[in-house]
């Protein structure tokens, strides 16, 4: 070979194999930063993906509402079957990964599903259903989730996407756990977060938060150390199963002296309506350091050794 002709191929052969170097490295690039579902999805966007294999539509309706109406295709699992009691009694916790692990791959989801949550959509309750759901997803490391704003209601209106009734049997799938315990913070990490500064946002109505409202048991009544109330009704259009704007919540968090980033604590009674203002601080204002509080008052105001506050001391 002619050395000229020798070098260019060389040149050439070199060349090929950078570009091709570059080349893996910006799809290694693309696959690591590729964007994970949108956590708020509408009916136009469901109705137009709902046939793709991998998503699975999850109605979080009482059996017997599901099999009266739901989207078509929806598979379903009632709201009771992810809270439970923990080892110490605690109401409304989070059901036992390892349990919730093999409930989800009988819903027919597993680690390349991507699920939609839908509940009925008549108040910022249901929308708090889905948000609690989509929490304990992110626990067990699954990002491949998101919420039909609305719910039902909001697909069904004016009659443009049809129902369903009876049931469907999924097909059992293996779905494998990769637990962030950080996404669990007991009393104890909460109460040392709070020392180191985190805000605590008291997601619950204003007259629980002032103390008004008796607790049962040996629970005490107020709130967290220097907590911020911010009711998760506010959140929605009007106490619906629809969420404001973004530019709405942005306004509401400023008007109840949230700030959206930073260390935050959210918490109610059982971390139902606390997942909603979790969903909101975490994932659509994006503050990465907002943390919900499974336990919330229900393990922190019976633990005498736990301080509270209360604002208005009301005599008995």
């Amino acid at each position: 070979m002619l050395p000229a002709i020798r070098q260019a191929t060389q040149t050439n052969g070199t060349a090929l194999k950078m570009t091709t170097k570059v080349l893996f490295f910006l799809l290694i690039l693309t696959l690591s930063f590729a964007p994970s579902a949108k956590p708020l999805v509408d009916s136009k966007w469901l109705q137009a993906n709902k046939g793709k294999p991998e998503l699975v539509i999850l109605d979080l309706q009482a059996a017997q509402s599901y099999q009266r109406y739901h989207i078509p295709g929806a598979v379903n699992s009632s709201y009771d079957a992810w809270r439970k009691k923990d080892v110490k009694g605690t109401v409304q916790m989070m059901t036992p990964p390892g349990e919730l692990g093999k409930l989800i791959g009988k819903l027919g989801i597993d680690n390349e599903s991507h699920v939609v949550l839908v509940t009925t959509g008549s108040s910022a309750g249901d929308l708090a259903t889905a948000a609690r759901v989509y929490w304990s997803f992110k626990v067990l490391g699954h990002d491949k989730v998101s919420i039909l704003d609305g719910g039902l209601i909001g697909y069904a209106q004016k009659r443009v996407y049809p129902l369903q009734k009876g049931n469907n049997r999924p097909q059992e799938k293996r779905f494998n756990i990769s637990l962030r315990k950080a996404y669990l913070p007991d009393a104890a990490a909460v109460k040392q977060a709070l020392t180191e500064g985190a805000l605590a946002v008291d997601n619950r109505s204003r007259a629980e938060f002032l103390g008004i409202y008796l607790a049962g048991g040996k629970e005490r009544t107020g709130n967290l150390p220097k907590a911020v109330n911010l009711n998760y009704e506010w959140l929605t259009l009007n106490g619906s199963g629809w969420m404001q704007s973004l530019e709405n919540l942005e306004k509401i968090y400023a008007a109840g002296q949230v700030p959206t980033s930073g260390p935050q604590i959210n918490y109610c009674h059982t971390g139902h309506r606390a997942a909603l203002g979790w969903f909101v601080s975490h994932e659509l204002l994006g503050n990465t350091q907002a943390r919900l509080y499974d336990g919330s008052t229900a393990e922190w105001a019976v633990d005498s050794s736990l301080a509270m506050e209360q604002q208005i001391k009301l005599v008995q």
